[in-house]
């Protein structure tokens, strides 16, 4: 019978944020700047396919809007969540679950964006100088670091976030 044989030790590291991440306009600023920035170090490299790929890349990505429907009584009556693939989505689509008046009187009450309900989730993948690809997840309430090896990635990342207000 044949052994599992350990060939390489993949980490994982959370940190949970004191204040969630407000808005989706201030989660996404935050990403862009991890893209734009480049705080880690990451470098560019070509995929098996020959085409190049950046240092930090948007990976997976969603983010799910929430709009309560309040009676006259101010009774949360009913809900939805609508999941998005992007941004833009999210933001086309809670416009129209607000603006949906069959909706609204199908559910008995008025909407009404429950802001603090809302979720984003966006991880990226970073290329490390070395050749090894880790991830970094954010959403509102956690930056997550994934898949690294190497303890200097999680002291690259920390080091970043310390600096970051949004991330304390």
């Amino acid at each position: 019978m044949a052994d599992f044989v350990q060939k390489t030790v993949n980490k994982t590291a959370a940190r949970d944020l004191a204040v969630p991440i407000a808005t989706v306009t201030s989660f996404n600023n935050l990403i862009e700047s991890v893209i734009a920035d480049n705080p880690f170090g990451c470098v560019g490299y070509t995929g098996s396919d020959g085409v190049a790929v950046p240092a930090v890349i948007r990976n997976r990505e969603h983010y799910t809007a929430k709009v309560d429907f309040i009676d006259g009584e101010g009774k949360r009556v009913g809900n939805v969540s609508l999941q998005s693939p992007s941004i833009t989505a999210f933001n086309a689509n809670a416009a129209e679950a607000l603006a949906n008046a069959t909706l609204a009187a199908a559910m008995g009450g008025d909407a009404e964006r429950n802001f603090a309900g809302e979720t984003y989730y966006c991880q990226l993948k970073c290329h490390d100088p070395s050749g090894d690809d880790y991830y970094v997840t954010f959403t509102r309430k956690t930056v997550r670091i994934s898949s690294y090896q190497d303890d200097a990635i999680k002291t690259a990342v920390e080091t970043w976030a310390d600096a970051v207000p949004a991330l304390a």
